[in-house]
């Protein structure tokens, strides 16, 4: 079996290319930088720029399924340019794979790509399910839909799709842990707003796990990638402090601070989605990290 991965040295990238070499199956990569090319057996690059649609097609051969990561970091001030970069990387990287396949007649038996719970409106009631189809009307809601509506036109060529709506992504040295660590390390950690937010999160090694399982299983539709075991954001700092072994002596930290510090992004850390993985679940898969504290004692040894 062999894969084709977009954003494979992104943190999920490189999570999802150990699951795969675990399991026996050759990835191909395509990479923006010629100088991240690697020619292994198992693990071979090919060049693509999306802005100028340029990609090599020899990066198809033998490819049974693609997994979709390309986009944007939304993890950088939204000025209105790089709110357009967050879109644009998302919907010409997914329209030039299309566009490549469509006329060079390749066969492609699925797409697995990238999605986020930021789809899902702000709530701390709702627990939201696939079939829930209200889209958040913030700027990441929008931009969900419109990813998530390129994937979906792939099944004109035939090809099986699926979407996997991602929560927080927890690893030990990248993302956003290590950045909640940071402030609580030195005694300054605090949660945001009221705290009562809900963060559903998923342990890296889990994520790359789910990604594969959808290919293995040629499991189509949509997939929330998430733990089972939601927290609140107080929860998820104290649960770090606990971890670190450090009082949290300050107090909350007021939205308005954050808007200020943040702009239109401070979104990310007050939104509150409480998400379920029971769809996955119930196609089998077995979450190894499927509560917080065992999870951080995992990743923060």
């Amino acid at each position: 079996m062999r894969v084709l991965i977009t954003g494979a040295t992104g943190l999920i990238g490189k999570a999802i290319v150990k699951q795969c070499h675990k399991k026996g199956i050759e990835v191909h990569y395509l990479t923006t930088s010629k100088n991240k090319i690697s020619t292994a057996s198992n693990y071979k690059g090919f060049y693509w720029n999306p802005k100028n649609n340029e990609i090599d097609s020899e990066c198809f051969v033998g490819v049974d399924a693609i997994i979709n990561l390309a986009g944007a970091s939304i993890s950088k001030r939204w000025t209105p340019s790089y709110k357009q970069q967050i879109l644009d990387s998302r919907i010409q990287s997914l329209e030039l794979l299309k566009s490549t396949l469509a006329n060079e007649n390749i066969s492609v038996k699925q797409i697995i790509s990238a999605s986020a719970i930021g789809v899902y409106p702000d709530s701390l009631t709702n627990y939201y399910e696939e079939t829930f189809d209200e889209v958040s009307p913030t700027f990441l809601g929008k931009v969900v839909n419109a990813w998530e509506d390129k994937v979906d036109a792939f099944k004109a060529l035939n090809i099986k799709v699926t979407k996997v709506r991602i929560g927080l992504v927890l690893d030990a040295k990248e993302g956003a842990l290590p950045e909640m660590v940071k402030p609580v390390k030195f005694g300054a950690g605090a949660a945001f707003g009221e705290g009562t937010q809900w963060q559903s999160w998923i342990h890296v090694k889990d994520l790359a796990r789910l990604f594969v399982y959808t290919f293995t299983e040629e499991l189509e539709g949509v997939y929330n990638g998430v733990a089972p075991n939601p927290v609140t954001n107080n929860e998820l700092i104290k649960a770090i402090a606990k971890q670190k072994k450090r009082p949290l002596l300050l107090p909350n930290i007021p939205k308005s601070i954050m808007k200020l510090l943040l702009g239109e992004m401070h979104i990310l850390l007050f939104e509150s989605q409480r998400v379920s993985s029971k769809k996955i679940e119930g196609e089998g898969f077995h979450f190894k990290h499927h509560h917080l504290q065992p999870t951080l004692e995992d990743l923060l040894k």
